[in-house]
């Protein structure tokens, strides 16, 4: 095939599936609320299952439904038959998957799941069939084409169920309330996880990322705590301890250079008291601050991006230094290049 005709089956393919959602959008009525409301009354476990493609598909709706609030569990409906029902209790709810309604691994579910007391919403495209006659209450989708070109492979039917669950997910998600900080605690090592509780104090190591010298000090003893911090910066510090003014990396070699072109000597510059070479008013950050935001504050500073940022407490006291590589190394993505 043609590269044009292998677009043009991916085009046909996402316009069948799109019109196919269009249509499901438009038929969406008050058995929606109706299957809202179980959710939202179950007082126990989401059970959801589904053979075949449908169970693929079911397995992805009980993990949206788990990670934003509405605890569920996926079970295969041929193990549920042969012992798996036992993690059915009567507090429990059912979504059962079949777009035919006729799956004999699902139907095979219904009368012991109706004699335990749990209710059942059924997800099925056939309106007539034994599931939807066995619900309490049925998501019928709407008859649309499979989006190949015999017809055979659910494709169609599987995006409307895949869409419905999200449907699903997101009003029970509003219904209950429930926050991005409440996503990020049972996300806590995912990205949006960390952007909503990760702090800068989080990737501090104590006294290893602290390197302070005093107003007193000379422009070579902050040379020297520099060097041996590694992290590409020191904090100056007054007689109360707090932050005055930070020298970088990329300060040394702005000062050495200016004091050779004005014809003095690095000696000289060594010798200089560092609170007369600091930039004073830095850019920083609190302890407690969230450790994306710093990174933000890092991209957008301006003229340029910046790669240090002194970390002080409430006391206006610096804490430690916090170094563009930490982030990256806690998992951030850096989107602008660091200020060298």
């Amino acid at each position: 095939m043609e590269h044009s005709e292998l677009i043009a089956a991916g085009q046909r393919v996402l316009a069948v599936e799109a019109e196919a959602i269009g249509e499901l959008r438009g038929r969406l009525n008050v058995s929606f609320a109706y299957a809202c409301e179980l959710f939202l009354a179950c007082s126990g476990r989401v059970i959801v299952t589904g053979m075949g493609k449908s169970g693929h598909v079911a397995q992805k709706i009980a993990a949206s439904l788990t990670s934003t609030g509405t605890a569920a569990h996926f079970m295969h409906p041929a193990e549920g038959v042969h012992g798996d029902l036992g993690v059915v209790l009567r507090n429990d709810l059912l979504l059962a998957i079949s777009f035919s309604g006729e799956t004999a691994e699902i139907l095979g579910l219904l009368p012991p799941v109706k004699h335990i007391g749990a209710p059942v919403i059924a997800i099925t495209g056939n309106a007539d069939s034994t599931l939807a006659h066995s619900a309490d209450v049925v998501l019928l989708l709407p008859p649309a084409p499979e989006a190949d070109p015999h017809n055979l492979v659910p494709t169609t039917s599987t995006t409307m169920t895949l869409a419905l669950g999200d449907a699903l997910t997101v009003a029970l998600m509003q219904a209950r309330g429930f926050s991005p900080a409440d996503f990020a605690v049972f996300h806590p090592q995912g990205m949006l996880g960390k952007r909503l509780t990760l702090t800068v104090s989080d990737l501090l190591r104590g006294e290893e990322t602290n390197p302070v010298v005093p107003l007193s000090a000379s422009f070579g003893d902050a040379l020297d705590v520099i060097t041996r911090f590694m992290l590409g910066g020191v904090s100056i510090v007054d007689g109360e301890g707090k932050l005055a003014g930070i020298i970088t990396d990329g300060d040394v070699r702005r000062i050495i250079r200016r004091f050779i072109v004005k014809g003095g000597t690095v000696a000289e510059a060594i010798a200089t008291p560092a609170g007369e070479l600091m930039t004073t008013q830095p850019t920083l950050v609190r302890a407690d601050a969230l450790a994306y935001d710093a990174l933000k504050l890092m991209e957008n500073h301006h003229p340029r991006p910046i790669f240090l940022l002194p970390v002080i407490d409430e006391l206006d006291r610096p804490v430690g230094m916090l170094h563009l590589h930490a982030l990256v190394q806690a998992g951030f993505k850096v989107t602008k290049k660091e200020d060298e």
